[in-house]
């Protein structure tokens, strides 16, 4: 049995690149979340400051779920 290397290394790398950027794209949304909750309390009077903030979350939300699904679909196909 013999190991291609440059292969194993390849999936390694992308593998560690694809995990890196998914878990900070979560985390953008996380926080992205927590400021909408600060401009919800800065603007007691029912502005709308936390309306970008919860969209940003929204959309860093759905490119993970997004990149979730394409990677079953890789798996599946």
């Amino acid at each position: 049995m013999k190991i291609d290397w440059a292969a194993l290394g390849s999936v390694f790398g992308v593998s560690l690149v694809v995990t890196v950027a998914l878990v900070g794209l979560f985390t953008l949304g996380i926080v992205g979340l927590s400021k909408q909750e600060q401009a919800r309390a800065a603007t007691a009077g029912g502005g709308t400051g936390a309306v970008p903030a919860r969209l940003g979350a929204y959309a860093c939300f759905a490119l993970c779920a997004a990149a979730v699904a394409y990677g079953i679909y890789l798996i599946v196909v």
